[in-house]
C-alpha cells in the first residue's frame, strides 16, 4: 500500500530490576540511575522523532532520528524510523544510504527490506526494487502490502500478468481494501480481460464509494466494450468528484461524441482544453463534435490546433478540410486535402492489411 507512518514502531523499553535486599538496592542505585540517565537522551529523541513522524512533520522526524542515530548507530528502531522519514520526505538518496547500511546489519528485517524496495522503485530501479521486495515478501508471506507494492513495480513495467498475480494474493489476504481491486482491474483491462476488470472496479466502489478515479476506470472499461451509455454515466459520476480532471473530461466528451451527443461533447471537450490546452486528442474531438453539430467555422480553430499539436497525423487535416469546405473556403480546403494525402502516403506500410477508415 502507499507508504504510511509505521505505527508498530515502539519505544525501547527499559527493564527495572527489583532487589529484595535494601542494602543491595542502596549499593546499586547510583549505577541504575546512571544507566537510566544515559538512556534518557536516546529515548527522548526517539519519542520526539516518532511524534513528528506521526504528525507528518517529516523534516523534524529526520532531524530527531539523525540525532538519535548519533547516540546509537546500531539501534534498529532508529534506523527504521530514519529510513521511513527520509522516504516520506522524498529524500530518496538519503533513504537509500541509510537503508542499505541497515540491511547489511539486519538483513532479515521485513520493514527495512520493504522500504528499501520502495526507495528503489521510486528511483526507477525496477530490478533492485523487485529483489528487495521479494526478499521482504519471503520473510513475511502474509503481508498484503508487500504483494501490493510488488504489483506496483510490475505495473510500472507493463507486466500485467505478473501484477495481476500479486494483486490477487494481496486481495486474498485483505479482501476489504479497495485500492488493490482498482489496480487489479487495470491489470485485467490491459490483459484483454475487460469483463473481469469491470467486476474489480465495481467491487472497489462497493468497498469505498469515493475512491479516487474508481468511476473513471469503470467508465473506461465500459467504453472499451462500446457500452457508451454506461460509460457516460460513470464518467459523469467521476466529474462530480473531480470537476477539473482533464483526463476524465476528455474521455466523457469522447464518449459523448461517439454517442452522437455533440453539444454535450463539445462542452466537456472545451473544459478539458481549458485545463490541458496541449491535449491534441481533445482538440481533434472538439473539432469533430463542432463539425458534426454544423458549427463549421467554430470547428476550424480546434482542428488547426490539433494539426499543430500532432503535425504527422493526417486525420486532423482531413477533418479540417471538411470543415473549411462546408464553410465555403474551397481553396483552403483543397490545401488541407493535399496535406492529408501527403501525410497519409508517408505513413509506414501496414504489412498488406487494409487500413481503417478515416476517423
Amino acid at each position: 500500500m502507499p507508504i504510511s507512518s509505521d505505527r508498530s514502531l515502539s519505544l525501547t523499553s527499559i527493564g527495572r530490576c527489583v532487589v529484595s535486599s535494601l542494602l543491595l538496592l542502596c549499593l546499586t542505585l547510583p549505577l541504575v540511575a546512571a544507566a537510566q540517565s544515559a538512556s534518557q537522551p536516546l529515548s527522548a529523541r526517539i519519542r520526539a522523532a516518532q511524534s513528528a513522524l506521526g504528525a507528518g512533520d517529516f523534516s523534524r522526524a529526520v532531524l530527531e532520528f539523525e540525532k538519535a542515530r548519533q547516540l546509537s548507530p546500531e539501534n534498529l528502531e532508529v534506523n527504521r524510523g530514519l529510513v521511513l522519514s527520509y522516504l516520506q520526505l522524498g529524500q530518496l538518496g538519503d533513504a537509500q544510504r541509510v537503508a542499505e547500511f541497515a540491511v547489511t546489519r539486519w538483513p532479515r528485517d521485513v520493514q527495512l527490506q520493504h522500504w528499501l524496495g520502495l526507495v528503489y522503485f521510486k528511483q526507477g530501479q525496477g530490478e533492485k526494487a523487485l529483489s528487495a521486495l521479494e526478499l521482504s515478501q519471503s520473510l513475511s508471506p502474509k503481508s498484503s502490502d508487500i504483494h501490493f507494492d510488488i504489483a506496483l513495480v510490475h505495473l510500472s513495467r507493463d507486466q500485467y500478468t505478473a501484477a495481476a498475480n500479486e494483486l490477487e494474493k494481496a486481495i486474498d489476504l485483505d479482501p476489504n481494501a479497495a485500492l488493490p481491486h482498482v489496480l487489479l482491474g487495470r491489470a485485467y483491462q490491459n490483459s484483454n480481460r475487460t469483463l473481469e476488470a469491470i467486476g474489480q472496479f465495481q467491487t472497489a466502489l462497493r468497498l469505498e464509494p469515493n475512491i479516487p478515479l474508481g468511476h473513471y476506470h469503470l467508465g473506461f472499461a465500459y467504453a472499451s466494450l462500446g457500452r457508451n451509455r454506461e460509460a457516460i454515466a460513470e464518467y459523469q459520476k467521476e466529474i462530480v468528484r473531480t470537476p477539473d480532471n482533464a483526463l476524465v473530461l476528455y474521455h466523457l466528451g469522447h464518449c459523448e461524441l461517439d454517442a452522437g451527443a455533440w453539444k454535450s461533447a463539445a462542452a466537456h471537450l472545451k473544459r478539458a482544453l481549458e485545463v490541458d490546452p496541449k491535449n491534441s486528442d481533445a482538440s481533434y474531438d472538439l473539432g469533430k463534435a463542432l463539425l458534426s453539430d454544423g458549427q463549421w467555422e467554430e470547428a476550424v480553430p480546434a482542428l488547426r490546433k490539433a494539426a499543430e499539436l500532432k503535425p504527422d497525423d493526417p486525420n486532423p487535416h482531413y477533418q479540417l478540410a471538411r470543415a473549411l469546405e462546408k464553410a465555403g473556403k474551397k481553396e483552403q480546403a483543397q490545401q488541407e486535402f493535399q496535406i492529408f494525402a501527403a501525410l497519409k502516403k508517408a505513413q509506414p506500410a501496414t504489412g498488406g492489411m487494409a487500413t481503417g477508415t478515416i476517423q
